[in-house]
């Protein structure tokens, strides 16, 4: 019995710790399958001593609310869901009844309320019973209606989500990802439990609702479909769902096994629900599950493998992650060689030894990871010096976590955003570099400086042989290589990444200087200072940035490279001259605001970020609409014009 409690109290702290990190720290610390393995260990030694520890995660609900948003206890507990792996065992819930079968999304849980047909309220699933106030947030939600036909109080629940796609997408431009987000669970959390909206709005958050909780007056004919039918009457994205008697169970959960491999929405699992309102409640609930509802986890499938070797992978930030690289097995429909270790911590509890047998499976059926090493021999030598660059490396930890980084401030795998930033459209404008991309080939040693991205052609068979990569991605990213050859001063200047130069200080910089790099290489802090709207500050970046030996070997390279075109003088009569703009909202015609803003510039004008007292136009093809620029600006009676105004006034 002893024995017994002492290791349901090393379960619980082991949970706790996890679980903490998790929901509240956006990190991972332990494989979701052996959190679900200690999980059931623990709540298998709960019933046989007839024991619950204080703080079990058996009976603790959820993450605890964070200070830096507003509490509020919900109206009634959010509880968690019992579970179960079988299919069998789901058919039996269903009984001789119909059930609702839908995905069980991977996101952060929101109550939504409205009254008087308007959001009201929107609040986190926090611990159970008390959440956090994100209002705000929800409002820019991409697919949540601000205002519906309903005039009564609706109380709803669902998942807010980020799809992989849009997670790829946001990996690529958020500069401390790798750091923070692992997974697109983790993502949205930082993303819905933001101060600022303005980041939520940016990261297309989603919501789907799973769970309608009041509709007063309203008649449901004791039926949950009838619920999701009318919520999407309402405006609203529901779940996916299926309603099925016990013999269709099954087949119902094969169809959505299969869909998942390509399905956009993270998900971990399905959760079945009686088509009997009534019903379902009667049953009542226990300590800390509904008896109305179950959820059902995919049945991972492993396979084992033998460990080939650890490929240590440095990122922006200098952390160096270890990746397992194995024998190829099929997996979930997949032929998987490699999966991520996360962490030294990680590491060091798998026991990870180079010819270890492992199991292996994929997280939610997508994401590989390692289950268990068989062997365990804990041979893997830590890496002393950078692979990227050759400097020394360092151990830190954090929060009980082991992480190794590069300590070389000038390692190139830790200069992803100036590469990212030289490739960008409004710089060398080369298509198929992602910064995902860019880090693989940083990773791999092809690319240490902006010139040898024009000798990518020399890892011809290595990059085609790379996951995503095949003979006809390559020839168009070599194609695009080859196009951004022949490019324009201005481009140069802004792709160089000068602290404080954008698109339109790159071209006030070679105005100034005649198109003459020469010049702007020499010059000195007074000359670039005298440059109406750059500055002392920005003289200092430009001064500083040639003065660097470094930086000067990096250009001389790259000038062996390209073809600076002299620059097309512009006839346009400068009618914008001593006018300033902003640009807000998506534009129609042109490409982008870059465009539309080099149109201003081109004659005359000066674009800003912001609306201040110095502003003489906005540009909004929304003209009425309630966004804090267009509000600003009808304080301070500055004109608000659309496109097709503005272009009325370019004639």
């Amino acid at each position: 019995m002893n024995q017994q409690i002492e290791r349901m109290k090393e379960l619980t702290e082991q949970l706790r710790a996890a679980s903490k990190a998790y929901y509240q720290d956006d990190r991972e610390i332990m494989s979701n399958l052996e959190y679900d393995r200690m999980y059931d260990e623990l709540l298998r030694l709960e019933k046989e001593t007839g024991v619950v520890l204080t703080g079990s995660p058996t009976v603790s609900v959820g993450y605890e609310a964070l200070d830096s948003l507003p509490k509020e206890r919900h109206e009634s507990p959010m509880l968690s869901l019992d579970k179960t792996k079988e299919v069998s065992e789901l058919a039996d819930f269903a009984g001789n009844h119909e059930i609702l079968v839908s995905w069980k999304l991977d996101g952060l849980t929101v109550v939504l309320t409205y009254r008087g047909g308007s959001l009201e309220k929107a609040v986190t699933r926090g611990n159970g019973e008390i959440g956090e106030v994100i209002t705000n947030n929800a409002r820019v939600f991409q697919n949540i209606p601000l205002h519906i036909a309903y005039q009564g109080e609706l109380t709803l629940r669902g998942e807010a989500v980020i799809t992989y796609s849009e997670f790829e997408k946001i990996n690529e431009e958020i500069e401390d990802v790798d750091a923070k987000y692992k997974n697109p669970r983790n993502l949205c959390s930082g993303s819905v439990r933001q101060l600022n909206n303005e980041i939520t709005a940016k990261r297309h958050v989603r919501f789907y609702a799973f769970a309608l909780v009041r509709a007063d007056e309203i008649d449901f004919d004791n039926s949950r479909s009838r619920q999701f039918e009318w919520l999407k009457s309402q405006g609203f994205d529901v779940v996916e769902y299926r309603k099925v008697r016990a013999e269709q169970v099954a087949d119902t959960v094969a169809y959505f096994a299969e869909k998942i491999q390509h399905y956009e929405i993270p998900s971990d699992g399905l959760v079945a629900t009686y088509e009997d309102i009534a019903y379902g409640q009667s049953l009542g609930r226990t300590a800390k599950f509904p008896r109305d509802s179950i959820a059902f986890k995919w049945q991972d499938e492993t396979r084992e493998t033998k460990l080939l070797e650890i490929e240590w992978s440095p990122s922006r930030t200098g952390l160096i992650n270890p990746v397992a690289i194995f024998e190829p097995v099929e997996l979930e429909g997949s032929t998987v060689s490699r999966a991520s270790v996360h962490n030294l911590s990680i590491m060091k509890a798998l026991k990870l030894g180079i010819g270890d047998t492992i199991t292996v499976y994929k997280a939610n059926m997508i994401i590989p990871q390692i289950a268990e090493n068989l062997t365990g021999s804990g041979n893997i030598e830590i890496p002393g010096q950078c692979p990227v660059c050759g400097g020394p490396t360092a151990v830190r930890c954090a929060n009980d976590v082991e992480t190794l980084y590069c300590t070389n401030e000038r390692c190139s795998a830790k200069k992803i955003k100036s590469f990212t930033l030289f490739v960008s459209r409004d710089a060398m404008n080369i298509e198929g570099l992602s910064e995902a991309t860019l880090e693989k080939f940083i990773a791999h040693g092809y690319i240490h400086c902006f010139a040898d991205i024009f000798h990518l052609d020399n890892f011809r068979d290595e990059i085609i042989a790379m996951e995503g990569f095949g003979e006809k991605s390559f020839a168009n990213l070599m194609q695009s290589i080859e196009k951004a050859r022949i490019t324009t001063l201005p481009r140069v200047i802004y792709s160089l990444g000068i602290p404080n130069i954008g698109v339109a200080n790159a071209r006030l910089l070679c105005r100034f200087f005649d198109y003459d790099l020469d010049k702007i290489r020499s010059s000195s802090l007074e000359e670039v200072a005298s440059i109406e709207g750059l500055g002392e500050v920005i003289a200092g970046s430009v001064v500083g940035y040639f003065a660097d030996e470094e930086n000067d070997r990096m250009l001389q390279l790259l000038l062996k490279e390209l073809t600076i075109e002299a620059p097309q003088e512009t006839s346009g009569e400068q009618i914008f001259e001593g006018k300033t703009f902003v640009i807000t909202g998506s534009v129609n015609h042109f490409a982008n605001r870059n465009e539309l803003k080099a149109f201003i510039e081109e004659r005359g004008g000066k674009v800003t970020g912001s609306v201040t007292k110095k502003t003489d136009y906005l540009i909004n093809n929304d003209t009425t609409s309630s966004s804090s620029k267009n509000k600003k600006a009808k304080e301070l009676n500055i004109p608000i014009l659309s496109e097709e105004d503005f272009l009325d006034m370019a004639q």
